[in-house]
């Protein structure tokens, strides 16, 4: 019976899962090897992958099941008993989801892999920094995945406004005039992208807009009692300041800090809130910028501090968030979601890829602090179409 329960469930979940929305990182993913795992902030829509890559793949549910790790059902039978018990019914597919919510999962994932060459294990983790702790074991087996949220071109795409191609961060900066009227004649992208910073990074949104914010609210508040608490193998200190700290983040002009002052504010001592800035980091709800040159380490002071997307700064700001903080939250992120290396500097806000200076600011933004350079560029908010050195900041969330 609870074989059964397990399938029908499966079964369940598949069904009342759309297919019309299919994240583009689907088509990426080698389905084909027999070990993929999927990894990513809460809320990004890996789950939703999994059970759509099953409903696609297999109609009729012959070979396949989603097994939820967090499941009650793993409380008292374990993985590989269950594992077992299903393949000999002819299922070969497996789909685990949560799969840090299980105890030694990677020694038994690995298990499967080895001794049981007929199977296929495809699993997703929302916890960040224990998949990578655990990966160690699985790196010569498993292809891993990085799943991020919504780029602005694919908010675009999924609400169905417009299909846009990526662009690479070379061809913005060299033809964006000309990429940013065909664009242009299409839709009216500044219509859309106040939106997008608002709602657009997390797909849940499409659920329901009007539940939107306390959903995320709900994902932060599990990171910061749960995935903190895996992180720190061990209870967290001063829950309600780490809270704290997100909102100040949120509301401030971008955000330099004083650990030691945090640290006075907080009631932690400096290497623990260095240390618990860097989990909120790897767990994607900060994003911190460091100088060029210095290597990321859980004790090493940032220059700046940001949320990880501006999503969280509508979500967790008490008031208004600030407008310089949200333009360069974007520019930040869909920077780094787009596999570039971005760095403070002196000169400017950004240095990307050792190579671009890059000023954030409004449509009068200018560039006299980098005008000296030769690669400097200026990201400018609420323009359509820029001219020269003058980039649209909405233009860098097609990178992906």
């Amino acid at each position: 019976m609870e074989m059964e329960n397990l399938i029908r469930q499966s079964r369940i979940l598949a069904n009342r899962t759309g297919t019309e929305q299919i994240r583009e990182i689907r088509e990426q993913i080698e389905w084909n090897w027999r070990l993929v795992g999927i990894k990513g902030a809460r809320g990004v829509g890996k789950t939703t992958l999994l059970l759509q890559q099953m409903k696609l793949s297999d109609p009729s549910y012959s070979h396949s099941v989603y097994l939820p790790l967090d499941d009650l059902h793993f409380s008292s039978i374990s993985l590989r008993e269950t594992v077992e018990t299903l393949s000999a019914q002819g299922i070969t597919h497996f789909y685990l989801d949560e799969v840090h919510k299980y105890e030694n999962w990677s020694r038994e994932i690995k298990n499967m892999y080895d001794l049981r060459p007929d199977l296929d294990v495809y699993f997703t983790g929302s916890s960040i920094v224990e998949l990578s702790r655990q990966n160690v074991d699985l790196s010569r087996r498993a292809v891993m995945y990085d799943m991020p949220g919504l780029s602005f071109r694919e908010y675009l795409h999924v609400i169905g406004v417009y299909q846009p191609p990526i662009y690479s961060l070379e061809e913005i900066l060299s033809s964006h005039e000309a990429i940013a009227i065909e664009i242009s004649h299409a839709i009216k992208p500044l219509k859309y992208f106040s939106s997008y910073l608002e709602h657009g990074y997390y797909p849940y949104f499409l659920e329901s807009l009007p539940l939107f914010p306390v959903r995320l609210k709900q994902v932060v508040q599990l990171v910061l009692e749960s995935d903190l608490a895996s992180a720190e193998a061990g209870p967290v200190q001063k829950v309600s300041k780490i809270a704290l700290l997100l909102q100040i983040i949120a509301e401030s002009a971008p955000f330099t800090p004083n650990i030691a002052k945090l640290a006075e504010r907080s009631g932690l001592d400096r290497n623990t809130l260095l240390r618990y800035l860097h989990h909120l980091e790897r767990a994607e709800l900060t994003a911190s910028l460091y100088r060029k040159g210095k290597g990321i380490t859980a004790l090493q002071k940032p220059e700046k501090l940001y949320l990880d997307n501006t999503n969280l700064s509508y979500t967790l700001a008490p008031s208004k968030p600030d407008k310089g903080n949200l333009r360069e939250t974007f520019f930040y992120n869909q920077l780094r979601r787009g596999h570039h290396l971005v760095q403070h500097t002196a000169e400017g806000d950004f240095l990307v890829d050792n190579k671009f200076v890059v000023e954030v600011g409004g449509k009068n933004k200018k560039a006299s602090q980098v005008k000296h350079l030769a690669d400097h560029y200026i990201a400018a908010d609420d323009i359509e179409v820029g001219v020269g050195r003058q980039v649209p900041l909405w233009l860098f969330g097609f990178l992906y």
